[in-house]
């Protein structure tokens, strides 16, 4: 089996259209292609689908469907989780039938204030800036605010699965704070407790290392060991944008899941999650 199930395309911020996705995933010969574009949210920005193309977006992936017997597709959303400003996941699940829902954080609302901080995408420099102006620098405060937006996310949200899980070490690069502190693992076990008990699937994110962006995966080496004791769950997810980003670095995620002693990965199957061993 070979699956992927977070895809981006020019429904959001992808850069292909999806038909560009399904050529090249069969090429590759995938089993398993879900597209994941970024859910609806009620605030100016370029990387999210207009609400009013989901449908256009559902159809599409039907008919590609249809044109590609060899290859299953899913159509699904990454949900932004933001609290007191995007939609609860279950208002998409209303609106229209997805095969599955992800769930990430990439805006960081501070404790107090309506301003957020933008962690993700490739200019460091707006992560730096966030972390001065809304946490006057306070590495820790700031980590702690990103890792309880994820807590209470796991704990009010219905979804499947937990997207780059530990992204906030981006654009740390070692410079503010090291994943070996004792307060950060804290911060990092309770996440993977709530995960196992709120029966999530962890994607192992391949974006980091091909986009030159983290010299790891999403979640980090020593998390996935954490995830292998704990029996959750795992998928690999490219994340891509470009069809020709979806196998990077596919092989050395295979390679880490089994040096972890996973030795199964989950998948979708008649609408249940289910594992397999022979990836």
């Amino acid at each position: 089996m070979k699956c992927n199930y977070h895809t981006h395309n020019t429904f959001c911020d992808g850069k292909e259209p999806i038909e560009a996705f399904v050529k090249r995933a069969s090429e590759l010969h995938f089993d398993h292609l879900g597209f994941s574009s970024h859910a609806p949210v009620d605030f100016e920005n370029s990387f999210a689908i207009a609400e009013s193309d989901l449908p256009a977006y559902l159809e599409e992936i039907k008919r590609q469907q249809s044109l590609h017997p060899e290859l299953q597709l899913f159509a699904a959303l990454e949900c932004d989780f933001v609290p007191d400003v995007t939609h609860p996941f279950d208002y998409f699940r209303a609106q229209h039938h997805f095969n599955y829902l992800i769930g990430g954080v990439h805006l960081v609302k501070p404790p107090h204030g309506s301003d957020l901080w933008f962690i993700d995408g490739s200019k460091q420099e707006i992560y730096d800036e966030g972390l001065a102006r809304l946490f006057d620098n306070n590495i820790r405060k700031a980590v702690t605010a990103f890792w309880e937006q994820t807590f209470e996310m796991i704990e009010t949200q219905h979804f499947d699965i937990i997207a780059h899980m530990d992204k906030i070490k981006m654009h740390n690069r070692d410079r503010f704070f090291h994943e070996d502190e004792q307060w950060y693992r804290v911060l990092v076990d309770h996440a993977v407790s709530l995960i196992k008990k709120y029966n999530l699937i962890v994607e192992i994110n391949l974006r980091g290392l091909y986009k030159k962006r983290c010299n790891t995966f999403y979640p980090s080496p020593i998390i996935i060991q954490q995830l292998a004791k704990a029996d959750i769950p795992v998928v690999i997810s490219s994340d891509a944008h470009k069809s020709e980003e979806l196998e990077l670095f596919y092989d050395e995620a295979v390679k880490a899941i089994r040096d972890a002693g996973i030795q199964q990965m989950a998948c979708l199957k008649n609408g249940q999650w289910t594992s397999y061993s022979d990836f």
